[in-house]
């Protein structure tokens, strides 16, 4: 056990891993070390979804285009992510840091909070499990480099996380935040969105500083409990907790980006098709069971969006059943125009615990059915036989090894990790 030197009332880590998903890509394949290379979905993909700090250097940001990037860098390699490989060294390394700190706070697939207020009789002071904590990564990853911010608050072992990239650590122990953060921007708190950054800057507040010397009342009086937190947070005084526990879903859903000026009605329907097969798999991956299904088009022209709520009887997740839904509402709702995402969600969604409901659906007075859905009985035990058994092919072999016919046409993209994903549990699945 390492010397206790000072012990610090509340003691946050945040670690975050550098250039993620394209470091990773450097570590597999030795030829992209030390080049600017940016990662996209697929190898067509025209969005970068983060790229290296070598492309960096040029200028080359994430979310930039394909065709932006190559202007600024001319030398940018692309290379298709591979998000199974991504989550798998995700969850290994979220794994590494409860064993050092059961209180770990998965904030996405690339980045984590421990407190380890309570483990400094243990391991020692709180740089010194951050230490660790880099080493302990370093080892379970392969190397991958990350950066590491400890304070005594999450927000600002955050902006810390940030002081020093690449892999640098930096600690700003409680009794100094206020001075430390005086000349942070703004910006960089997480959580602050552009609507109040606009609001502050009436003020004249554009660092935390500034902020911090407003009265707490301009910021609670308008955005109440946000604005509190975000003036406290300015002080590192916020006390948001970390929180291990992933909370129950709300939906479930799936959408994808269909090709450019998409106005045909049978690669909409396909590409709705499958997405109500996945998200009726997932249904039936965690055992839930919806109450309502949303169906939404995002349209070409800017800012304009097709979407209908409909209701569902609980019962087994049917892919076939929910695009009847899908098809009903092309009919009714879209009228030609070109289509650039469309999105299937399951909503009021509740836990089955592997129960079928007690009575058919024809002893059931009033039992809703839409498109033809019935509620669980006799023919739901059907049902879920016999999509368990596709459900355990397609699992052992691989995503719509057996499917719908359709399917054969459906979109080749590959899967990527939704900023929702964990690495235990209901959001455990990379959503295509």
């Amino acid at each position: 056990m390492a010397p206790l030197t000072c012990y610090w009332p509340r003691a946050i880590i945040h670690v975050d891993m550098n250039a993620f998903f394209a470091s990773v890509e450097q570590r597999d394949f030795p030829e992209l070390r030390g080049k600017p290379i940016g990662v996209t979905n697929g190898a067509v993909g025209t969005t970068l979804i983060t790229c290296s700090y070598e492309a960096r250097a040029w200028g080359v940001k994430t979310g930039m285009r394909v065709y932006d990037a190559r202007r600024l860098c001319p030398g940018l390699i692309q290379r298709p992510a591979r998000p199974k490989v991504y989550a798998g060294i995700s969850t290994r390394i979220m794994h590494v840091l409860q064993d050092i700190s059961p209180d770990v706070e998965v904030f996405s697939v690339d980045e984590a909070f421990l407190d380890v207020t309570h483990c400094q009789r243990l391991h020692g002071s709180p740089e010194h499990i951050a230490h660790l904590a880099r080493q302990r990564v370093h080892e379970i990853s392969g190397g991958l480099p990350c950066s590491i911010g400890v304070a005594g608050t999450k927000s600002t072992a955050k902006i810390a996380s940030d002081m020093n990239k690449p892999n640098g650590l930096t600690v700003i122990p409680p009794w100094e935040t206020r001075e430390r953060l005086a000349d942070v921007p703004m910006k960089k708190l997480c959580g602050l969105g552009p609507n109040i950054a606009e609001f502050l800057s009436l003020y004249g507040a554009r660092t935390c500083g500034d902020v911090a010397r407003l009265p707490m009342t301009v910021l609670a009086r308008r955005y109440g409990v946000t604005g509190k937190y975000l003036w406290l947070a300015c002080q590192g005084k916020d006390t948001e907790p970390v929180a291990p526990d992933v909370a129950p879903p709300q939906s479930v859903g799936h959408g994808k980006v269909l090709p450019p000026h998409t106005a045909s009605a049978r690669v909409i329907e396909i590409y709705l098709r499958h997405m109500c097969e996945k998200v009726a798999a997932r249904l039936r991956r965690y055992d839930m069971q919806a109450g309502r299904l949303y169906l939404g088009l995002r349209l070409e022209t800017p800012h304009e969006d097709i979407g209908q709520l409909f209701t569902l009887p609980y019962g087994s997740p049917d892919g076939k059943r929910l695009f009847e839904l899908a098809r009903k509402f092309l009919r009714h709702r879209w009228h030609g125009a070109a289509v650039t995402h469309v999105q299937v969600t399951a909503l009021h969604l509740r836990s089955t615990s592997g129960q079928l409901e007690l009575f058919s659906a024809d002893d059931v007075q009033g039992c809703a059915s839409v498109a033809g859905v019935g509620c669980a009985g006799a023919s739901d035990t059907r049902a879920l036989n016999r999509f368990s058994t596709i459900d355990r092919i397609n699992a052992r072999y691989g995503e719509f090894t057996v499917a719908p016919a359709t399917l054969l046409e459906r979109s080749t993209m590959p899967n990527v990790i939704a900023p929702a994903w964990r690495p235990d549990g209901h959001r455990q699945h990379i959503p295509e």
